[in-house]
């Protein structure tokens, strides 16, 4: 096959998606600036792939954004007054419907045994859960150090004993894993079962031109210099990075407003992710039964036998419970879960009003003096490294990449924590959020907040996965989902 009949092929399909898509014959849709057609070989090749929206990606839910009051919802008894309520804004993005399970990270275990663990090993074992936390020294725990994580009864168990170091590893191996099947899905690679240390496919190795891979059938390239290229961003077809979820876009996805709104305003103010200022339900299908999986009182994990108040003495399957009105589950109670911030007492004051977050520490792909995206790492990865200082001169919104301790610890401002002399609070401390099957009531409100050391892990914190949304606010159909 030629150029001109693969182009035209290419073409032809275009043309027809666009007409499907936007009501456009054949009839090329031009620059509004230049008049030049879009995706015509004969005057360059501009393309302009024609776009709906954002693919959902597995397991996700769309969390719809908007402003709300972040912050403390329930009394301050511990009196640290770390969560002072603000006024602050949330950008759409999607969010697990339930937290990552063990058999979830068994199966991202396996993988990295399966391609690192002849030559790489300490990648494997660096990613294992810490299964001894389960043990304490007045208690026979002993069974769950041994079955929690592997054994199949547990598989739709929340993971537990992950750090946030290991959730965020787990979140980097997700998005590549997800693009890959998307890619081997449209055709565009074969899939192969085969890779082994740095051949595997990597998201951003691949949009750097760093992986190949087993190629199906490459895109038609409308650049009249080359017959083929590999998917870029611009084609929308790879989605973004799964990410942790910030302590800002958890709380307003765990209070789930969206479902207690008249237009504009919130019709009753929400102490946990559902009405009222209790923890059993008020439905009359199942009134008094408990809303979520938390210790009720000393010595009162489950309730009494014939009647189990939340029929769970340790963390319960993922889906039990009723899920909040964006249907995420398990946002009170189950296990804690980590977030990407910093932890800062003050971080309510301090944070930005619109899509508050501490914790930027800004990176950049590592070059050549040419200009060249330098080699890949043992493990097939692009090196990224902290902008420079005198890369940033002249820019106004910021001058260093690590801003961690920006308006609290940094030492131009004498905020300086005294770490393990006067505090606990350094740049390696996360937050965490939602209460657990070990906690009191208190803790299941979103606005409480807590934090553990970014290397430690406990019985009672798991995680679950968050992606930014790009575009529209709103997924198509919303306008039918509001009139019902």
């Amino acid at each position: 096959m030629t150029k001109s009949t693969k182009n035209l092929r290419f073409c032809v399909g275009f043309m027809a998606a666009a007409f499907l898509l936007f009501g456009t014959a054949c009839k090329k849709e031009k620059s509004s600036i230049t008049g030049w057609n879009y995706n015509d070989p004969k005057n360059g090749g501009f393309e302009v792939v024609p776009y709906v929206e954002q693919e959902t990606g597995p397991n996700l839910v769309l969390v719809e954004g908007g402003t709300f009051s972040m912050g403390r919802t329930e009394q301050e008894v511990n009196y640290n007054w770390d969560n002072i309520p603000k006024r602050a804004t949330v950008s759409s993005f999607y969010i697990d419907e339930s937290e990552i399970t063990n058999i979830n990270y068994l199966e991202y275990l396996y993988w990295l045994d399966r391609v690192f663990g002849v030559d790489y090993p300490e990648v494997y074992k660096k990613a294992l859960p810490d299964t001894l936390v389960w043990r304490s020294k007045l208690a026979f725990n002993e069974p769950y150090v041994e079955l929690y994580l592997r054994h199949p009864a547990y598989h739709s168990y929340p993971v537990v004993g992950v750090n946030w170091l290991q959730a965020n590893d787990f979140c980097a191996w997700r998005t590549d894993r997800v693009n890959e099947n998307i890619l081997i899905r449209e055709g565009i690679l074969r899939v192969n079962p085969n890779q082994v240390n740095e051949d595997n496919f990597n998201t951003d190795a691949y949009l750097a031109d760093q992986y190949e891979g087993l190629v199906k059938s490459p895109l038609m390239d409308m650049n009249p210099n080359r017959d083929t290229r590999k998917v870029r961003m611009e084609d929308g077809i790879l989605l973004p990075r799964y990410r942790l979820p910030t302590e800002a876009e958890w709380e307003y996805a765990a209070l789930g407003y969206i479902g207690n709104t008249v237009y504009e305003r919130v019709t009753e103010r929400r102490l946990y992710p559902w009405n009222g200022h209790v923890v059993r339900s008020a439905d009359e299908k199942t009134k008094g039964q408990i809303l979520a999986n938390f210790k009720r009182g000393r010595g009162d994990n489950m309730g009494v036998a014939g009647y189990l108040n939340d029929n769970a003495d340790i963390p319960g399957p993922v889906l039990s419970y009723w899920p909040n009105d964006y249907g995420l589950y398990n946002m009170a109670g189950n296990v804690n879960e980590w977030v990407m911030d910093v932890y800062r007492p003050l971080s309510l004051e301090d944070n930005d009003d619109f899509r508050a977050f501490r914790g930027n520490v800004y990176q950049t792909q590592q070059r050549d003096e040419e200009g060249q995206i330098a080699e890949k790492d043992s493990l097939g990865r692009i090196i990224y490294r902290n902008v420079d200082e005198t890369e940033n001169v002249g820019r106004r919104n910021y001058t260093k990449a690590d801003n961690i301790n920006y308006l609290d610890g940094d030492e131009q401002d004498y905020i300086v924590y005294d770490y393990s002399n006067s505090s606990l609070i350094n740049d390696k401390v996360r937050v965490y959020k939602g209460g657990s099957w070990k906690d009191r009531a208190y803790w299941l409100s979103p606005g409480a907040r807590r934090y553990l050391d970014e290397e430690r892990s406990t019985d009672d914190i798991g995680f679950r996965c968050a992606m930014t949304r790009v575009g529209s606010p709103v997924g198509l159909g919303a306008s039918t989902k509001k009139k019902k």
